[in-house]
């Protein structure tokens, strides 16, 4: 699936639980994650670059002109979004299959800066934790009991849909293991048949050898 070199495979926490980190890149890595989401979930992923000061030694904010490409595909390898963001930023995207999504980031450019070391902070939330509820307040105007049940309903349809992707997930299992078994099967019985054969075509050489020596 994923076919770039250099890629960085990190298995992120699993579902309703935020992720915050930070990695280091350059001007022409390219940095994958892989996260395992259910069906029709929210995913926000917040990112902020920073770039290298060989001055002092440490990072400070980049510069307004850079900008990260972020590319993210679902289990069957198609493309949910491409785009190029600012050096800061939120991305919003909805799951339609259950799996493992892979998220990639990489610079824009390399006019930018030039053999630069790139710090990039990421946090990725899904579920009912990438749910804004201080807008939907606003715009729908909830009160605060109305609020907190629509957290709950929220909450529980979430627990529903990871409940039925650990399901997929065993059933994708069983499947595997199945046709493993079958495999493994299907290749004893083939060795037994050609150690067979092979054995009574030895006999039978042997047989004709003898006969023809006059051994027997």
């Amino acid at each position: 699936m994923l076919k770039h070199g250099g890629i960085l495979l990190v298995f992120l926490c699993i579902l309703e639980y935020g992720t915050g980190l930070y990695f280091h890149i350059g001007e022409t890595e390219r940095k994958c994650f892989i996260e395992e989401i259910p069906d029709e979930t929210t995913v926000l992923v917040y990112y902020r670059v920073e770039i290298y000061d060989p001055r002092t030694g440490g990072f400070m904010p980049s510069s307004p002109g850079m900008g990260m490409h972020v590319e993210v595909s679902d289990p069957d390898d198609k493309m949910i979004l491409s785009r190029v963001y600012s050096s800061e930023g939120r991305i919003s995207f909805t799951s339609h299959t259950p799996g493992e999504h892979v998220i990639c980031l990489y610079s824009n450019s390399t006019a930018w800066f030039s053999g630069t070391q790139l710090r990039v902070h990421l946090d990725i939330e899904e579920g009912q934790r990438a749910i804004i509820y201080n807008n939907s307040a606003q715009v729908e105007k909830f009160t605060e009991l109305q609020l907190r049940l629509r957290q709950l309903l929220d909450q529980v349809e979430q627990i529903t849909k990871e409940q039925n992707y650990q399901r997929y997930r065993e059933e994708r299992f069983r499947q595997t293991s199945e046709s493993t078994h079958r495999r493994v099967f299907w290749w004893s019985l083939t060795q037994f048949v050609v150690l067979l054969g092979m054995g009574t075509w030895q006999m039978k050489h042997l047989k004709n050898f003898f006969e023809a020596k006059k051994l027997v």
